[in-house]
């Protein structure tokens, strides 16, 4: 490592990022060869994107061809109690640690403009930044600068931080010594195999999202299988159960960052609260959040599903309340958690009251299998 890398390393220090790595801007073959088998068996789902941009994500360099060099650094967001006892808490919604506080993106990628900018000023090299905003692997990207490894849930993980980080890379014209890349260190372990609620691991580094909670709740648009709406529980955005039974977590510091602690309205807020926002309510209370971009309608999709499976017919009025509400989804969702919740007699009288929708379409399935649950 010369002076130069050395300056740099000590420049993230100081901007507060956990650890950074040095690589060309390349992935390895295999990670290539795994992306196209996703591609090509159509298991992106609504997230079109991925197949739309997949020249440049199969080859950073494609991204910007002037690069010579990528900068990867992260940042720790460990959380203070272990995110695994929140699924019991079933009259309560449960949003993925790393959503319960400012969006990371616009805090990592502040700091990371800064630094990048003094790149530029001292070494007169051209910059892009990129914080999960560009198409590029960054999970494979980041293994080949050694600040961690894909496990067998697909995610990066560091023998320091263990799951709980964020990525960000510089993309640079500057010429920099590659580190070593990130060897695999989960050994013969597959806890994180063993805990998916929908089997969406389906192999050792083979993860199907279209089975996976967080693509269900966070990114699918439409209504969520329901041989999967059991398994949600109380998610109301994300799950992080294969990334908490990571044994690697018992060397996670907790975040330096103040940004990355959980504002006290996201942990654990009531269903009864959240099935009673409407747009504009949803909007100011998860600003500056990563829940936002879900949308109104699909997060209340979750938290119905979140109330049917909490088993608490306290929460029927917060049910009744949506039956009629205008979007579709989430009308279909009322009605499938009065299915769960309300007895025979109640859902009668729910079914006479509501008599017109079971001509909706978009809710007929769902009334016409409300009583067999």
């Amino acid at each position: 490592m010369t002076s130069k890398e050395a300056a740099i390393r000590q420049r993230a220090v100081h901007y507060g990022f956990s650890t950074i790595g040095f690589t060309a801007p390349a992935i390895a073959p295999t990670a290539q060869m795994r992306f196209d088998a996703l591609a090509a068996a159509d298991g992106f789902g609504d997230m079109s994107w991925m197949v739309s941009t997949a020249d440049r994500r199969r080859d950073p360099a494609a991204l910007w061809p002037a690069a010579r060099s990528v900068i990867v650094v992260t940042q720790n967001y460990t959380p203070e109690h272990d995110p695994m006892l929140a699924l019991t808490a079933k009259q309560h919604g449960n949003v993925s640690v790393y959503a319960r506080f400012k969006d990371y993106h616009n805090v990592l990628k502040k700091r990371l403009k800064k630094m990048a900018q003094e790149l530029v000023c001292e070494h007169g090299c051209e910059v892009k930044v990129f914080v999960d905003t560009a198409p590029i692997l960054e999970k494979p990207l980041a293994q080949r600068a050694g600040v961690g490894w894909q496990g067998k849930h697909s995610n990066l993980v560091s023998r320091d931080l263990g799951s709980w980080f964020f990525l960000g890379e510089i993309f640079t014209t500057l010429q920099l010594q590659p580190d070593t890349p990130e060897e695999d260190h989960c050994g013969s372990c597959q806890k994180c195999i063993d805990i998916c609620p929908t089997a969406a691991i389906t192999a050792p580094y083979q993860l199907d999202p279209l089975r996976c909670i967080a693509y269900l709740t966070i990114e699918h648009k439409g209504h969520i299988p329901r041989d999967f709406r059991g398994a949600i529980g109380n998610r109301v955005f994300g799950c992080d159960d294969c990334l908490a039974v990571c044994p690697w977590n018992k060397f996670a510091a907790p975040p330096m960052e103040p940004a990355y602690h959980p504002r006290a309205e996201h942990d654990l807020p009531a269903l009864a609260d959240l099935a009673a926002l409407d747009d504009a309510a949803f909007r100011a209370r998860f600003q500056g959040t990563p829940v936002r971009r879900t949308g109104r309608d699909r997060f209340v999709r979750n938290v119905l599903i979140a109330i049917g499976n909490s088993g608490d017919r306290r929460l029927l009025p917060s049910v009744a309340a949506l039956l009629g509400d205008p979007a579709a989804i989430v009308r279909a969702m009322a009605v499938w958690a009065l299915g769960c919740l309300a007895d025979a007699a109640e859902l009668t009288a729910f079914r006479q009251q509501f008599a017109h929708m079971e001509e909706d379409p978009e809710v007929c399935d769902e009334w016409r299998d409300a009583g067999s649950r």
